[in-house]
């Protein structure tokens, strides 16, 4: 029985931080796939992590993860890259996220930081505003995919993994999930995504 939907933010609730990497890169002439390297390489321990952690500011993160970027052969703004970095709402699955709040828990688990003192966007906001609880990598000092940040969100909403479903972009984040008994909807489409959680709800959300 679900019980429970889970929901990560940028690249299932709103477009992919992926593609402003991209538009990035073609804009500096840097190998595609560049900004997406840097953060594979040492992905516990690099400037990334420890950003969306909250073990360092932002000034900070930059200046490591240029230095990160320059390892590997390339210069970067790591401050341009950051404010590249704000998505756009999927209005198709902010519908989706207020019909299943009417039936399940609802919960957000994001990977985030904060890139001013005036905190997120108030579209963001109003999105957050939707869900039972919002889990944020930036506050809880831990980040997908470590398997505790799955834990805590099933013991705030007093559910077990194999009652809940997770969506999210990235099958790196997804595994520990699924391994955890989750069911687990990996969004390259959102259409695509949301068709089959309303075929493995079957049809309650509609």
């Amino acid at each position: 029985m679900i019980r429970s939907v889970m929901f990560d933010f940028g690249g299932v609730i709103s477009t992919s931080p992926f593609d402003a990497f991209e538009r990035y890169e073609q804009r500096n002439g840097l190998p595609e796939g560049f900004l997406r390297r840097v953060n594979s390489t040492n992905p516990d321990r690099n400037a990334w992590a420890r950003l969306e952690r909250g073990e360092v500011d932002v000034p900070t993160f930059c200046a490591q993860f240029e230095d990160e970027a320059r390892a590997l052969g390339f210069e970067v703004d790591a401050t341009e890259v950051v404010g590249a970095l704000s998505g756009e709402i999927r209005p198709q699955m902010v519908t989706a996220v207020r019909a299943c709040s009417r039936r399940f828990k609802t919960a957000c688990l994001t990977n985030n930081f904060l890139v001013s003192e005036e905190g997120i966007r108030p579209d963001v906001a109003d999105v957050f505003s939707l869900f039972d609880a919002v889990f944020e990598s930036s506050k809880l000092g831990v980040r997908k995919p470590d398997p505790e940040f799955y834990r805590l969100a099933c013991e705030a909403l007093d559910v077990d993994p194999r009652e809940t479903v997770f969506l999210d972009d990235l099958g790196i984040n997804l595994k520990p999930a699924r391994e955890m008994g989750m069911h687990t909807i990996k969004v390259v489409s959102p259409d695509v995504a949301l068709r089959e959680l309303f075929a493995l709800v079957d049809g309650a959300v509609r």
